[in-house]
């Protein structure tokens, strides 16, 4: 729970592109590299090698990462969110939430997604909210920036 709750601390305090750096480079770091995320002290230390390069001014110190990792902030809001999860049916890892109602299995066949997305086109808008903006404490301007800009999704 521990790299949970400082990938939502990070996306609050440094926006949703930095904080998804970070969960890549956790995925790197796990499924790759083999490292356990309970290691916290060398979570920290490559979480803040991650951020020098995101971020290269203002960035945390390894010991105040391990300070987070060690206490309990954010600790509440995960545990609603997962509570939150559960309400909708979600048991499992990869799924998608379009409109804050429409669960979709990660592994759904392409139509699936297009059909979705088709709807809301052509309604011209996105019904609903961010699912989880409130209970992680996401503020919507963080939301509105977003993680990719255009020329992000063109390169």
């Amino acid at each position: 729970m521990a790299s949970h709750r400082l990938i939502q601390y990070i996306g609050k305090e440094y926006g949703l592109a930095v904080s998804e750096a970070i969960y890549d480079r956790l995925n790197v770091y796990y499924f790759v590299d083999g490292h356990s995320l309970n290691d916290r002290p060398l979570l920290a230390k490559v979480v803040v090698e991650e951020l020098k390069q995101l971020i290269p001014h203002n960035y945390p110190s390894e010991d105040e990462i391990l300070a987070f990792l060690n206490g309990n902030e954010g600790r509440a809001e995960i545990e609603n969110a997962l509570q939150g999860l559960r309400q909708l049916g979600v048991h499992g890892i990869p799924k998608f939430i379009i409109e804050g109602r429409t669960v979709v299995d990660g592994a759904a066949r392409s139509d699936v997604f297009v059909n979705i997305f088709r709807s809301i086109e052509k309604r011209g808008e996105v019904q609903g909210e961010a699912v989880f903006a409130d209970i992680l404490g996401i503020t919507a301007e963080t939301i509105q920036a977003g993680s990719h800009t255009a020329d992000d999704v063109a390169a």
